[in-house]
């Protein structure tokens, strides 16, 4: 009899745990500022796998620390252009940010 490529399904007890923090850290949400409203997505230091500038400092922020990410949610050029713009900030940076 041939050999099945299927992979097996586990049983419940083998699962891993549910991580709270991985669910809950990339939770998006819209946020009101002075400017207008802001979609904001946090990223996890898992997810932090490139350098990006923070656009409220000017610093660097290094792979591996979690930081924001911010577009526009109310932007007259359409969602994908807001997308597009969007720019890695420090989480207290954005914090700050009027």
């Amino acid at each position: 009899m041939p050999r099945s490529n299927r992979p097996r399904q586990r049983r419940a007890e083998e699962s891993e745990p549910l991580d709270m923090n991985r669910v809950l850290g990339g939770m998006r949400r819209v946020e009101a500022k002075r400017d207008g409203e802001w979609n904001v997505q946090p990223q996890s230091a898992g997810a932090a796998v490139k350098v990006y500038t923070c656009p409220g400092c000017g610093g660097e922020i290094a792979e591996g620390i979690p930081h924001v990410v911010a577009w526009r949610a109310d932007g007259i050029m359409g969602e994908a252009d807001d997308l597009a713009a969007r720019r890695h900030w420090h989480s207290r940076c954005w914090r700050i940010r009027a």
